[in-house]
């Protein structure tokens, strides 16, 4: 796979909705930008799971708040694409353990990976130091804290390990709508919150 410029790839599949946090995108390639020497498409990309797009993209997102169920096609290409060196990163919109999309996104990877498959990452893991040092493991966002969702604060990841690499980050956290703002807000916030997505990004580039 083509790895020397970092393109945004969305993940659009045929259940449910894909195209949540719409600014989060630029938000996220500004940072890539602010703070590391990695070149970037400056545009997101948006592949469907049932198509070849994918196989060029060593990074795929997925979101969404509704029910997950790939059809055949992206059942296979998902488990193949992870299986050939790709990367996904995939935020649970609802921020819950037991909502529509945890509950359909978990059972679709013990159906193409076996059960258990998806586990939680333990906090002192290399992705919390790829870029930025995460003592804690995954920071918080707001979406937690206001007591929306399970109104639970989830101190971990879960993550999909192949050939001893995280192929696929799964999180409660919603931390698509913490990054949906524009980026030139970002100088009001007192610390940066889209800083750990370098890290995610920076460790699934393999830099």
């Amino acid at each position: 796979m083509q790895r020397s410029k970092f393109t945004f790839t969305r993940l659009r599949y045929s259940s449910g909705d894909w195209d949540t946090d719409q600014r989060m995108p630029s938000n996220v390639l500004n940072s890539l930008i602010e703070y590391t020497t990695i070149p970037v498409s400056l545009q997101e990309k948006i592949a469907d799971l049932s198509g070849n797009d994918i196989f060029q993209s060593p990074f795929c997102y997925l979101s969404g708040h509704k029910l997950v169920q790939f059809n055949a096609q992206e059942a296979a290409h998902f488990k193949k694409y992870v299986e050939n060196g790709g990367f996904v990163f995939v935020d649970d919109c609802n921020h819950d353990i037991d909502g529509l999309f945890a509950r359909s996104f978990e059972q679709q990877m013990q159906q193409s990976f076996g059960a258990g498959a998806l586990k939680k990452i333990p906090n002192t893991h290399e992705l919390y130091r790829s870029f930025f040092h995460f003592e804690k493991g995954p920071p918080n966002t707001s979406f937690e804290l206001n007591g929306w969702g399970d109104d639970l604060v989830h101190d971990y990841l879960k993550a999909i390990e192949i050939n001893g690499r995280i192929a696929v980050l799964y999180s409660n956290k919603d931390y698509g709508c913490e990054w949906d703002y524009d980026f030139r807000n970002k100088r009001f916030l007192a610390e940066d919150n889209t800083k750990f997505s370098v890290n995610i990004i920076v460790y699934a580039m393999g830099s």
